[in-house]
């Protein structure tokens, strides 16, 4: 199965995403340049919190999300793999990528799977009050569903396979292609994650007690915690060399990653940043990068109390008095979970492709204990070259992926 490394660059081919800012990168990069957040009251998710938890919703229905994604089979699919899939055919149609090429790999990434189709039936399960059609999403809860699934529908027949690491996961996916890649195990890789809201996240971070009842402040002094959002998002992968031999458009290169682990809480970072430091750190290092060279952060950034502040004093410790402009795009979409990686890889693309950063917006007040600054408006920019993402999940697995013009 495997043949020679890679030892050239790894590129992006092409992109997809289906957020709360809208269906396809074009809609994704008009509101962000028009600084239109996605966070607002929910309208789909049936939860006793739609009246007081506003989110990054998907403004499409399940029906009209099918319709998008074109399944060849509708029955089965829940709201994760239509948005996966709606992600995964506007990345391939940018690339051109044929998906049933023997050394094309699927990775996905998600962190609730398909259970927003399965709370529903589950107390009428064990009731045996359940009918035929609800029967057919039981299959689903499984994380690794939809990625088999959505594999299925494409025609993959090399690797596929499922990553659920909690915030970081679809970082997790992108850097797992791109080693897949380098080590000569895969000529090409469709890689990216995808999420729905449900009542088991939006609970379970609730019980946390780190949800904003408004919009989310990420780095202001005020901030009261994280909006939950949902997304699919994928990017295709392959060496440079294979990129432009088949005449596909090269939008950036992965030019480096790192994963580290806290191993200090399950769900806080620790206080310093260790490993979110670690992490940046190593990913400039594979990449030959100073923290000098890079033009531009797209921080982790939630909004949370905890967060933000072990993020800020990792770009301290790390960057020193010169910390680069930066800001947290998930005050416009919220907090995607499993797809935030591959959500804000793509964002990090159009930073560099169109010389623009993107606005952290509902910026007030820096923190007192970094007196970090990210940026408040939407700007142009010129000679942005390298862009670092930064994905910090629970039980402290932290990714950094550094993006490059290229």
């Amino acid at each position: 199965m495997g043949s020679s490394p890679h030892t050239g660059p790894i590129v992006v081919s092409g992109t997809g995403m289906v957020t709360a800012l809208g269906a396809g990168v074009p809609a994704n990069l008009e509101a962000l340049l028009k600084e239109r957040t996605g966070i607002a009251p929910l309208r789909f998710l049936e939860t006793r919190h739609r009246g007081s938890l506003p989110a990054g919703e998907v403004p499409y229905n399940n029906e009209e999300l099918a319709a998008l994604a074109r399944p060849g089979e509708v029955r089965g699919w829940t709201r994760t793999a239509l948005m996966g899939l709606l992600a995964v055919r506007e990345a391939l149609q940018g690339s051109g990528l044929d998906p049933k090429g023997p050394r094309t790999g699927f990775i996905s990434a998600t962190t609730a799977g398909g259970i927003a189709s399965t709370e529903p039936i589950y107390h009428r399960f064990f009731e045996d009050d359940i009918t035929d059609k609800e029967l057919q999403y039981l299959g689903t809860h499984d994380p690794g569903e939809h990625a088999e699934r959505i594999a299925q529908e494409l025609g993959c027949r090399s690797i596929v396979t499922t990553i659920s690491t909690a915030c970081s996961s679809s970082a997790n996916a992108i850097m797992l292609g791109s080693r897949l890649i380098r080590h000569g195990l895969l000529d090409a890789a469709i890689v990216g994650g995808t999420d729905a809201l449900c009542k088991y996240t939006v609970n379970g971070f609730n019980s946390l007690m780190i949800l904003d009842p408004e919009p989310c402040r990420p780095f202001d002094a005020s901030r009261r915690g994280l909006n939950l959002g949902e997304a699919g998002a994928f990017l295709v992968l392959e060496p440079m060399e294979r990129a432009r031999a088949r005449g596909a458009t090269v939008l950036g290169v992965v030019s480096g990653f790192a994963n580290t682990n806290d191993a200090y809480h399950a769900t806080a970072s620790s206080p310093q940043g260790d490993g979110a430091l670690l992490a940046m750190q190593r990913a400039l290092d594979m990449a030959g990068v100073a923290p000098g060279e890079v033009d531009h952060i797209n921080v982790h950034g939630t909004g949370t109390e905890n967060n933000d502040l072990s993020e800020g004093h990792a770009l301290r410790r790390l960057f020193g008095t010169e910390v680069p402009q930066f800001s947290s795009t998930k005050s416009f979409t919220g907090h995607t979970l499993g797809a935030a990686g591959a959500v804000e890889a793509i964002y990090s693309l159009l930073a560099i492709q169109e010389q623009v950063m993107f606005a952290n917006l509902r910026f007030t007040e820096p923190l007192p204990e970094t007196g970090l600054i990210p940026i408040v408006a939407t700007k142009k920019t010129e000679g942005l070259r390298h862009v670092l993402s930064n994905s910090f999940g629970f039980g402290g697995n932290n990714t950094s992926l550094l993006i490059s013009a290229p």
